[in-house]
């Protein structure tokens, strides 16, 4: 009787993310307690499963009562900030816990201190997941794609909870056991490194299309609703033609046009790009988004550089570069261009995992990522479907690029690809993820790059040798010695 009463789950951190959680694990018929160290937040949660069906959920406000309110082996999320308050939440509940015990952190945490807490908590008998939760607020309650990694058997005590509360897709939940150690937290970073590139490839389609094509927002909302009919349908290209209809409450017009060009962000992206670094993968879509989240801090001093320019004799071609343009051509050509870029960025996601899945043996399955990723999350799309088909029928793919499906795709779409970052770099328009795509997309399909001649110049003033096409081993040559004596 004592076992019936107690929770099935424990949740702690009730920002908003954290009570919607909760809520959709007690909507799922799973009895939850819940805990925060601001009893008020509590509070609210019990109030709106009371209000949201009188939900099973059961309020605890000591780190004790929410332990013991629990049913061994005990699962406890959590979900407060990175870092240090993840630390401090484990010490408060390690106390009160049990050998085979589980904590679950569903933080964007950094993946070396997830495997750090998995060596602590092995050697109090506890087990840990680090587990990445996509979808933001409304897919915390209503369906997230989840990334459980770290103790097996841990995911398999809440295997059956996480299958119900994740997002549902046609060919099941959005949530896999990703791996052992840090792979969960991994792989939900490179998720969102992959947003970085896609969301500021929206953006330069929609610069475009508004400075170059001149086009409204109200024509922007109807073509973005066009395009997520077809091939680019995903999450973010839905939103945006949300967002493209919202008028301004204080003013004429849209609300689009009035919010500050300068970017947030929370590190992840920065996260990725140091890996590509440390992994010796290129990726240069998501390198370019983080940058120019970097140059739209930079607001004043952007202000001030146009003003400069412009008084140098920099002529503004934005607003005059509409004239003489077929703009329903154009609107095709960047629909391409942004498909063929984000495949792309894709590719370079993909890459990063197969590199770290390689360098701590996690034995990562792509074709599994890309399905967990159809439904819940933000890069959720349409064509995560192809890609998990791509790596059905080869698990070893180097790219997306060399996929034959993609790489027709990629061949068809080049032309407009190229036209629409020429018309950009004619008009004074950076699309720097476009560019970097292509620029990616040339280098990797190019059998001879002239990394030859730079290879040369190393040799000339390092020694650091080079090797030839024609034999083997690694050659030095006396460069400057011979130029002179040929000369």
């Amino acid at each position: 009787m004592e076992s019936a009463a107690l929770s099935r789950i424990g949740l702690a951190g009730l920002a908003v993310m954290g009570q919607n959680l909760a809520l959709n694990i007690a909507e799922k018929g799973f009895p939850i307690s819940v805990y925060n160290r601001t009893t008020s937040k509590v509070d609210e949660t019990l109030d709106r499963a009371t209000v949201e069906g009188n939900l099973p959920v059961s309020g605890q406000y000591s780190p004790r009562d929410f332990v013991l309110s629990i049913q061994r082996p005990r699962s406890l999320i959590i979900l407060v900030k990175a870092g240090a308050p993840v630390d401090q939440t484990i010490d408060a509940f390690s106390e009160y816990m049990e050998p085979g015990d589980c904590i679950i952190d569903g933080g964007n945490e950094w993946y070396q201190n997830t495997e750090r807490r998995i060596s602590e908590a092995n050697q109090k008998g506890l087990l840990y997941l680090g587990m990445g939760v996509s979808g933001g607020e409304e897919g915390a309650r209503n369906g997230p794609s989840l990334m459980p990694g770290g103790s097996f058997e841990a995911y398999d005590n809440i295997k059956g909870i996480l299958e119900k509360v994740a997002a549902q897709v046609d060919d099941g939940p959005c949530v896999t056991y990703i791996g052992e150690g840090g792979s969960g937290n991994f792989v939900k970073m490179i998720h969102n490194g992959i947003g970085y590139g896609d969301m500021q490839l929206i953006s330069e389609a929609y610069d475009v299309l508004k400075n170059v094509g001149g086009l409204s927002n109200e024509e922007l909302a109807e073509i973005f609703t066009e395009w997520n009919q077809g091939e680019l349908e995903s999450f973010l290209v839905e939103i945006t033609s949300d967002i493209f209809r919202v008028k301004d409450e204080f003013s004429d017009g849209e609300l689009v046009d009035k919010i500050l060009d300068k970017t947030g962000m929370k590190g992840t992206g920065k996260w990725t790009v140091q890996q590509a670094a440390e992994l010796s993968v290129a990726a240069p879509t998501i390198a370019a988004s983080l940058d120019c989240r970097y140059l739209s801090g930079l607001k004043d001093e952007r202000e001030n550089a146009a003003k400069v320019l412009r008084e140098a004799g920099l002529k503004e071609e934005i607003g005059s570069a509409s004239s003489g343009i077929d703009k329903k051509r154009l609107v095709d050509d960047v629909r391409q261009a942004l498909y063929a870029s984000k495949i792309c960025s894709y590719a370079q996601g993909m890459n990063l995992l197969t590199a770290k899945s390689l360098e701590k043996s996690w034995n990562l399955n792509f074709g599994e990522l890309a399905r967990i990723w159809k439904g819940g999350c933000i890069i959720r799309a349409v064509f995560l479907d192809r890609i998990k088909k791509a790596y059905q029928r080869n698990p070893d793919l180097a790219s997306l690029v060399v996929d034959p499906d993609f790489a027709k795709e990629m061949v068809q779409r080049q032309a407009a690809w190229r036209r629409v970052v020429g018309l950009a770099v004619s008009a004074g328009i950076s699309t720097p993820g476009m560019c970097a795509s292509l620029a990616y997309f040339d280098t990797y399909r190019r059998a001879r790059l002239p990394a030859n001649l730079v290879q040369a110049q190393r040799d000339l003033f390092g020694a650091h040798t080079y090797e030839r096409t024609d034999r083997s081993g690694a050659y030095h040559t006396e460069w400057t010695k011979l130029a002179r004596k040929n000369n």
